[in-house]
């Protein structure tokens, strides 16, 4: 009698699949798939695989499992946000009964809030009664001042300060890849510096752009990525290739990455990262510039970035994010850096560490339809929210 393979047996291959981060196949895909896919390849997954060593089929198997276990976040198609939508950091100050509440309105009801962290200091320090910290994104012609005022109202937050980014040194999140790094680990250079110049898009472009930045599910993951994206877009596959390359050189593209799940715990009961740290850095006037790049080269930092924090914050103006596994650790490559600046002949007139607790990770919104639905789905209409 011939007996043929049931279904779940044909799914085991990929069931079977280790789903850690510790996972020597694993780690090779991922040290390459976090943060070195840069700009818009045609050809991301064979392009992982080659950097990886591994053939592509495994490339493939390896990413849709860590995705479906949920040790992969999501698998998508970044893009310098920056280039397309106003932004800025916002920090709330809140009463700590509504702390949570007013978290979970923003990550959950507001699209346009991305990171949401709850952060909290060693010890009393200035600015340490913001608790809650966003990322917040709004299409251009609309206002941020507005859609804060509004999010204050529906939160029962007292106030709220608006910490847009005045240049860029440091964008990307290889966690494996920085694990067991040593600190004061750097480049032989300084950090690039990366403008926040808003570019308008033609509506041929969004039509491009929606597709090319959305999530990819884990049957998603193949070979040939962009030739259902093409269709859903509407176009053929060389122009779709033609435009996101032209996206790309004008460094509105970000990089192909799978991002992993940061605090929580992953199925097997480990977690990627513990410790998440904004650093913050007050330098003279005019040395801006210059700090941010000796910053920005450091391995460690995930994101450095050119802010005015004004009085609240004793007048910083770098920030920084860094992520490990051991408080001390992480708290000795803070360390390294600022025996780097003053190296280098860079004051730091003050510093400190905001640690993230509770937090969660979307991909703000930055489509203006979006933004005219969502308005109307809150009772207001957009017209109020307009840049004036």
């Amino acid at each position: 009698m011939t007996m043929h393979p049931s279904c779940d047996e044909f799914l085991m291959p990929l069931q079977q699949n280790p789903i850690t981060v510790d996972d020597p196949i694993n780690k090779r895909i991922l040290a390459v798939s976090e943060d070195r896919v840069q700009g818009f390849q045609r050809d991301p997954i064979g392009y992982i695989a080659a950097q990886a060593g591994l053939d592509v089929q495994t490339v493939i198997e390896r990413i849709r499992a860590m995705l479906e276990a949920g040790t992969i976040r999501r698998v998508r198609q970044t893009l310098l946000s920056t280039s397309l939508a106003p932004g800025a950091l916002v920090a709330w100050k809140c009463p700590e009964e509504r702390l949570h509440a007013a978290f979970d309105f923003m990550f959950q009801h507001d699209p346009f809030s991305g990171h949401v962290v709850i952060r909290s200091t060693d010890k009393q320090t200035p600015g340490s009664q913001y608790r809650l910290w966003t990322t917040l994104k709004v299409p251009v012609g609309y206002s941020m001042d507005k859609h804060c005022r509004f999010l204050l109202g529906r939160t029962g937050c007292e106030t709220y300060k608006l910490l847009p980014a005045k240049k860029l040194f440091a964008l990307g999140v290889g966690h494996v890849r920085r694990r067991g790094m040593e600190p004061g680990s750097r480049s032989d250079e300084p950090a690039r510096v990366l403008d926040t110049e808003v570019v308008e898009l033609t509506d041929r472009e969004w039509q491009i752009l929606m597709p090319l930045k959305r999530e990819f599910q884990p049957h998603e993951i193949v070979r040939d990525l962009w030739a259902a994206r093409a269709r859903e877009a509407g176009v053929s596959l060389e122009e779709f290739y033609r435009i996101a390359e032209d996206l790309n050189r004008r460094q509105i593209v970000g990089r192909f990455s799978t991002f992993l799940e940061h605090v929580k715990k992953l199925q097997d009961g480990s977690t990627v990262t513990k410790y998440n740290a904004l650093f913050h850095w007050a330098v003279p006037p005019g040395r801006e510039l210059e700090a941010g790049r000796e910053v920005g080269r450091h391995h460690i930092m995930t994101h450095a970035y050119w802010r005015e924090a004004g009085e609240e914050f004793n007048h910083v103006n770098i920030m920084g994010v860094a992520h490990g596994t051991d408080k001390q650790l992480v708290l000795a490559h803070k360390t390294a850096i600022d025996e780097h600046l003053r190296e280098a002949g860079i004051e730091v007139r003050y510093t400190n560490v905001f640690w993230g607790g509770r937090s969660e990770i979307k991909p703000s919104e930055i489509s203006p339809i979006a933004y005219r639905t969502w308005c109307e789905e809150q009772g207001i209409s957009p017209q109020q929210m307009v840049d004036r």
